[in-house]
């Protein structure tokens, strides 16, 4: 019988043009691992190469398969091994539940920013996106210089956390002097991207501003919110 490579084959038939056009749902098992074994061996497309694995190890197998076994069947091999247990694992860790950070006091605020802004040489502006429960999805930067009105647009502060679908949102910057005490400009910011929260019904819980501790200084950060700000 005769073997045929991918490229051999009619274009409609090919796993990667498959998924293109029909999206990954589609292919069978043995056209996604053809995808990411990327070629075959002599005599052998990467998509037989994917159904011999399959003889060996059923898809759940492959996971807890070890990387040696996997390197030892016919026209896999060390590199290809290594290609599948990467891919493999990263489809495991999306399976598991992920821990996210709760960000519920201006503290843990501060600590998510503190190893990011504290040392610079410039202003730049962050805000945490939060879900509805006050966990961390992730710290997006909007901008870098001075804090100003013309920097800080409401459209560039909340188009990551309606990208993030984020209930709410906490702002950060910092004070490249080492003082944090808010200027009057960053209170009119503030109460500015606290209003358009409202509107976009994304709640602006606080605006942390990082500074360094120094005599007679007991923190590094203020919190708007606990000064009374917004």
């Amino acid at each position: 019988m005769t073997t045929y490579l991918i490229r051999e084959m009619p274009a409609e038939e090919r796993p990667r043009e498959r998924l293109q056009r029909h999206g990954a749902s589609a292919l069978s098992d043995a056209e996604l691992i053809a995808i990411l074994l990327r070629t075959g061996v002599k005599g052998q497309s990467a998509v037989q190469l994917a159904q011999e694995i399959l003889k060996h190890h059923s898809v759940e197998e492959l996971v807890s398969a070890p990387l040696e076994a996997l390197a030892k069947i016919k026209g896999v091999g060390s590199t290809k091994a290594v290609q599948l247990k990467a891919a493999l694992e990263l489809a495991a860790r999306l399976s598991r539940p992920r821990e996210r950070t709760v960000i519920d006091t201006p503290q843990k605020a501060s600590a998510a920013i503190r190893d990011k802004l504290q040392n610079l040489d410039h202003e730049e502006f962050r805000v945490l996106l939060l879900n509805t429960k006050h966990a961390l999805i992730r710290v997006a930067e909007v901008s870098r210089g001075s804090l100003n009105a013309s920097i800080v647009e409401p459209r560039e502060v909340f188009k990551d956390a309606i990208a993030a679908s984020a209930a709410s949102m906490i702002l950060a910057h910092n004070h490249p002097s080492g003082d944090p005490t808010p200027s009057t400009e960053d209170i009119a910011i503030t109460k500015r991207l606290v209003k358009a929260g409202e509107l976009l019904n994304i709640t602006v819980l606080d605006h942390i501003i990082l500074g360094r501790r120094t005599q007679g200084r007991d923190q590094d950060y203020v919190s708007l919110k606990e000064l009374g700000l917004m």
